[in-house]
């Protein structure tokens, strides 16, 4: 059941695309297996899918069709399968080059990678959100936006950060996912 031949644009071109899912928690003890998401992907007309580790990262190609259309389609073959809406969040190879090269805080993420995050939107954000933020920074915390996407780093431990707990769907104004820069960094190289 190839979901995304229905999308084909008839050119043939093949596009490259990162996935990010939002939550691999289903329930409280069950996890998304990587294996049954790389199949999903496959399923739906995906092709060379690869994930990284066990977080919901995926690499994957498919004819140059509209993100929108893969989201839903991921999302669909995700709720099919597991019974719980998650959502997925997609860029292409080339947007998310961008965000690699967009990283406002380079010494940081080389000093210290998993304390540089970013939180990877589908939709941009607001410009005034940065505004938001600045009474829950703490301890040195900074935050860049940067392309619609919300960059921080932080100085202290990230469980302590008052600044993390705003970063959510509601607040923020739109979906979204968290990834370190480590994660960040390495789709990146896979890319290639």
């Amino acid at each position: 059941m190839a979901i995304l031949a229905g999308f084909q644009s008839g050119t043939g071109v093949m596009t490259t695309y990162v996935a990010l899912l939002y939550s691999i928690v289903i329930e409280q003890k069950r996890r998304v297996v990587m294996s049954d998401l790389r199949a999903l992907a496959k399923g739906i007309g995906c092709r060379n899918v690869r994930s990284l580790v066990s977080t919901g990262n995926l690499v994957f190609e498919a004819e140059d069709i509209p993100v929108p259309a893969i989201e839903q389609a991921l999302e669909k073959a995700f709720g099919d399968f597991h019974g719980k809406h998650v959502d997925i969040i997609v860029k292409t190879a080339s947007d998310w080059r961008r965000i690699v090269a967009s990283n406002p805080f380079p010494a940081e993420a080389e000093a210290q990678p998993d304390r540089v995050g970013i939180r990877i939107m589908r939709d941009p954000l607001r410009p005034g959100l940065a505004d938001f933020l600045r009474p829950y920074q703490t301890e040195g915390e900074r935050v860049a936006l940067v392309d619609g996407h919300v960059w921080v780093h932080y100085p202290g431990q990230i469980s302590l950060s008052k600044l993390a707990g705003q970063l959510t769907p509601k607040r923020m104004g739109g979906i979204g996912t968290a990834r370190n820069w480590n994660t960040v960094k390495r789709l990146g190289e896979m890319l290639d």
